[in-house]
């Protein structure tokens, strides 16, 4: 139990340094971070493997860089499920991407 909580505080951290670092991609405060968290968490469960499962032949084109549309195309998801996360286009979704998944790995390995 202790572990999600965790994950769950360390997910939104991630997300708001993205804020912070990507121009275009922002969220106004961490209790929204928090939820955006648990957004992007269920979508990256229900959708991910969906969209990488039908997204493969590209996938495998691009040696798995398309891996990075497909997370901002979750993150643009998420976003729309909340006016103070907001994502202004492609280019800061994949930045965004990008940046969240150096960030997840820096902290994760923290901890």
């Amino acid at each position: 139990m202790m572990y999600q909580l965790l994950v769950w505080v360390v997910s939104a951290a991630a997300l708001l340094l993205t804020s912070k670092i990507v121009s275009g991609f922002e969220i106004k405060d961490f209790k929204t971070a928090m939820w955006a968290s648990v957004v992007v968490g269920l979508l990256n469960m229900v959708l991910r493997p969906i969209l990488l499962f039908l997204t493969f032949p590209v996938n495998f084109l691009t040696l798995g860089l398309f891996t990075f549309v497909v997370n901002a195309a979750i993150l643009r998801l998420a976003s729309s499920f909340f006016q103070d996360f907001k994502i202004a286009g492609w280019w800061s979704a994949i930045l965004g991407s990008v940046v969240l998944t150096i960030s997840n790995m820096i902290l994760f390995s923290l901890f």
